[in-house]
């Protein structure tokens, strides 16, 4: 919601793409976009989209594990939509994404809430949000405002 024209922003677990060609066309052609998955595939996929979208501003950049491969202090946000249940260490993966922040940066995890409500992953594949808060504090990050969603809680990160 605070993107205007020329920022630096990254989609971690991308996907196909679909949040990276929005956050693209949001942040207009002096913005850029980090578009991140750890499967070659999905980079594929959304490098494909990007290119019949007729978008110049993406960059593709595949993360490894815990690593999102972003440049350090490059970064004025980062959205991690429905990914987070995917990561395995999890702390670090937010310090690491921390790190890629610029001073006033901020983290947006949107995350599918517990129970079988809605579309989502699997009832034992989601992160509550009690979860995610112990790993924002672990990574001595704070959380700066919150939303709940129909099926999803949005938490905005700081450092």
């Amino acid at each position: 919601p605070h993107v205007a024209d020329g920022p630096k922003l990254a989609d971690i677990g991308a996907g196909a793409g679909w949040f990276t060609i929005h956050l693209a066309r949001r942040v207009g052609p002096n913005g850029v976009v980090y578009s991140q998955d750890v499967q070659r595939e999905m980079l594929e996929a959304s490098k494909r989209r990007v290119q019949r979208e007729g978008l110049q501003n993406v960059q593709t950049t595949r993360g490894e594990g815990s690593n999102p491969n972003l440049p350090v202090a490059g970064l004025d946000a980062i959205v991690v939509v429905d990914a987070y249940q995917e990561v395995e260490d999890r702390v670090t993966f937010l310090q690491n994404l921390a790190r890629a922040l610029k001073p006033n940066g901020l983290i947006g995890v949107v995350n599918w809430k517990p129970g079988r409500g809605g579309p989502g992953p699997p009832e034992n594949a989601r992160v509550d949000k009690v979860s995610v808060t112990a790993d924002v504090r672990a990574a001595r990050l704070r959380i700066v405002d919150e939303e709940t969603l129909p099926y999803q809680y949005m938490l905005v990160l700081a450092k």
